[in-house]
């Protein structure tokens, strides 16, 4: 079969696609025949070795998947030959199979393009989490996404209105703004992009507090970082919660006295554990979402195609933030 492998620390540029020998399910395990793989950020990080995990090389990149159950192992009762799944790899996924334990599969339904469900899991799970249980988001409060045209961000404009949050979404032009305020966000800025000085980010802190109104957000769900994260953070409202979830502007930092003055919390989101800790709770997220996609009050925009042949190019274009919504490689 044909992968994308990861041999040599790098950027896109140092993968290269390759025949390598088909999986053999082990105990626990099935084998999907992969059709779609989500492209997200820690694609963009595992192959220079900036993730949390370090997977031993060569391995393929791609940790969100969709496609169909060619064969079980040992011990799986959940899933049979056939069934159409969505899955988390980790990483493995920008090949025609992989071996995946079949508790990390989502039944999909059959209405569900495999494009839409390669895109579902990692940032509807994330956000839903982050919303749902790390900042217990309220009907009525004012949320503020910033990066909200991202794969993260769409999703949190989405899943924001969805629970009946009054939404705000920033982004760097204003081509992503109005995507986002297509999605249904109430309201829209645009930050500059680059390095801000002090002056710049109090100037963003304004425009933030002016447009979630005057006693500015309830909940930011940062997945953006960098010199963002300030200003957005001086722009909550009292007993807000700042939700941590991603920093590809950077690792930001800001003084602890920002949060005792109005009482805001900053909120660690890490997704993957708690999948892993609390799995009955991540079940009935996924099945929540899967409850709103079927209303057709959440779906993924697949904003760019790409073939298994160029998977770099698609990871470059996550890099590069120039992507609208997902991006997802095609596996024909």
């Amino acid at each position: 079969m044909r992968a994308v492998l990861s041999k040599t620390v790098g950027g896109p540029d140092s993968l290269v696609l390759e025949e390598v020998s088909d999986p053999v399910p082990g105990k626990g395990e099935v084998i999907v025949e992969v059709k779609a793989v989500g492209i997200n950020f820690p694609d963009t990080l595992i192959i220079e070795d900036k993730y949390q995990f370090r997977p031993p090389r060569p391995f393929a990149p791609g940790g969100e998947i969709a496609g169909v159950v060619e064969s079980v192992g040992d011990g799986v009762t959940s899933l049979r030959r056939g069934d159409r799944v969505a899955a988390m790899t980790g990483w493995g996924g920008l090949a025609e199979r992989v071996a995946v334990h079949a508790g990390r599969c989502l039944k999909i339904p059959r209405e569900m393009p495999f494009d839409e469900a390669a895109g579902f899991i990692m940032t509807y799970g994330t956000v839903y989490y982050a919303l749902k249980d790390r900042a217990r988001l309220q009907p009525g409060e004012t949320l503020f996404v910033p990066g909200a045209a991202g794969g993260i961000g769409s999703a949190a404009v989405e899943l924001g209105k969805a629970m009946g949050a009054h939404v705000v979404a920033a982004a760097s032009t204003n081509e992503k703004v109005e995507f986002a305020l297509e999605l249904g966000a109430d309201n829209g800025l645009i930050y500059p992009a680059g390095a801000l000085d002090k002056a710049a980010q109090k100037e963003l802190s304004n425009e933030i507090k002016l447009a979630c109104g005057r006693d500015g957000a309830d909940v930011v769900l940062d997945g953006v970082g960098g010199d963002y994260a300030e200003p957005a953070l001086r722009a909550m409202d009292w007993d807000g919660r700042f939700l941590v979830v991603g920093f590809p502007a950077g690792i930001p930092s800001f003084s602890l006295n920002l949060t005792l003055l109005k009482s805001v919390s900053v909120i660690g989101v890490f997704w993957g554990a708690h999948v892993e800790r609390e799995p009955a709770l991540h079940q009935a997220n996924m099945a929540d979402l899967l409850a709103l996609y079927a209303e057709g009050r959440i779906k993924p925009r697949i904003s760019r195609r790409f073939a298994l042949s160029e998977a770099a190019q698609a990871i470059a274009a996550l890099g590069d933030r120039s992507a609208l919504g997902k991006i997802v490689v095609m596996v024909e």
